[in-house]
């Protein structure tokens, strides 16, 4: 059974490789040129079920947390692996990703920028993004979990830096470090960024790359109330991308939006909770569901961006509902006549001239 249920998974990946290869969709890549890649784990409620698999999440529920990856901006997705509930997000992640790398680049030759939360800070990870270089450009950007740094330590440093006093010359020690350069957004508030070099090391292998830190340093919050001590809050984020500051930030900004892709899956597709007991069959559902998510989008990208689509306002892309609504849900009548199958659509139908625009794409795209 183990045997024949990954043969049906691998047949499916394929199949969804094909899929884009042939379809040839239009993917927008980012500001420096790469295709973004975005990975994270979602979780699926299945509460009240005794389903293999299924356990305690991080959203407080019993459940399953799958990953998935997309590629671009308008979001086709790679690859949607079942996992139980428990597993934690960095767990096998890296043989995730060696199976995920390979097929963004057999659909296209662009870079690729890598993105992932804090979950997925850890040296394996950057280890196997590192080692998958050697395939093709690739770089990543991953949001930086501060576990066991020493915040106050580099607060008391900053704060202490004389030539962040705007009273001190900064030409009086030119071999001095560079001034730390604050922000004040409003009373009480100051801000400021910081990169430096780090190296993260597992399995013998040493990765380099640059760590931007961005430290907020609050002594009145933002109801007026001024704090007995300052409240210091950081963030950052680890790269490979030797950019700019503000240009890392907004970068990581556009992995948000893969939250509506899983959104899609779970309601738009309706797989939150997933069918079977066995969690080898809940797990071909969702490789099944890769295949019509990718299929919906495809014809989304087709027919519901254009002018003359029945959708008005402008967007990037159509959520998978919408593809549904507005051109797979459409009234229409299968006539036979004179040996000939037609499809009747009504008279004034908005969606058939991108439908048959669409229709006659395909058509290029058959065997």
């Amino acid at each position: 059974m183990a045997n024949s249920g990954d043969s049906a998974l691998t047949a499916l990946d394929e199949a969804n490789e094909r899929l884009l290869r042939r379809a040839k969709p239009a993917f927008t890549p980012l500001s420096t040129g790469h295709l973004a890649l975005d990975f994270d784990v979602f979780t699926l409620d299945n509460s009240g079920t005794a389903k293999e698999g299924v356990g305690r999440t991080y959203m407080g529920f019993d459940g399953y947390a799958p990953i998935a990856g997309y590629l671009a901006e308008e979001g086709y997705c790679l690859g949607l692996e079942l996992r139980p509930g428990t597993q934690h997000s960095a767990s096998e992640t890296p043989d995730f990703l060696k199976r995920l790398l390979p097929r963004a680049r057999a659909v296209s030759s662009l870079p690729l920028l890598v993105r992932a939360d804090s979950g997925f800070d850890g040296a394996a990870i950057f280890v196997a993004m590192a080692e998958a270089r050697a395939s093709g450009s690739l770089d990543w950007l991953v949001k930086w979990n501060p576990r066991g740094y020493d915040t106050d330590a580099l607060h008391q440093r900053l704060a202490a830096d004389p030539a962040a006093d705007p009273a001190a010359d900064p030409a009086a020690d030119p071999a001095a470090d560079p001034a730390t350069a604050w922000t004040q957004p409003r009373e009480g508030k100051r801000k400021t960024f910081m990169v430096e070099a780090i190296t993260r090391e597992h399995g013998g292998i040493s990765v380099s790359m640059r760590r931007v830190m961005h430290l907020i340093e609050r002594t009145i919050d933002r109801h007026g109330q001024a704090l007995l001590m300052p409240d210091i809050a950081i963030e950052g984020w680890l790269t490979s991308l030797d950019l700019p500051v503000a240009d890392i930030v907004k970068l990581y900004q556009g992995h948000g939006t893969h939250e509506q892709f899983h959104s899609e899956f779970k309601t738009d597709l309706d797989l939150e909770r997933l069918p079977s007991g066995k969690f080898a069959t809940n797990d071909l559902v969702l490789s099944l569901a890769v295949l019509a998510f990718n299929i919906l989008r495809a014809i989304g990208q087709a027919t519901l961006i254009s002018p003359d689509s029945p959708v008005r306002h402008p967007a990037k892309r159509r959520r998978i509902r919408t593809v549904m609504q507005e051109i797979i849900g459409i009234a229409a009548r299968v006539i036979q006549h004179a040996r000939r199958l037609t499809l009747g659509l009504g008279e004034c139908c908005a969606a058939f001239a991108v439908f048959e625009r669409h229709h006659q794409a395909l058509l290029q795209f058959s065997d």
